[in-house]
């Protein structure tokens, strides 16, 4: 990966994150970071 990738990357995943902050108050982080655990159990448990 280069630099102007890694950097773009980084910036549209803070821009996200800025947006969901301001507009939902962490809704939707909070929403995919339960729903990510919940996958990352169901994963482990076929492993």
């Amino acid at each position: 990966m280069t630099d102007k990738i890694a950097l773009g990357l980084g910036v549209v995943i803070l821009t996200g994150l800025a947006v969901d902050f301001h507009y939902f108050g962490w809704d939707a982080t909070v929403f995919l970071a339960r729903k990510l655990t919940v996958l990352i159990e169901w994963l482990a448990f076929w492993r």
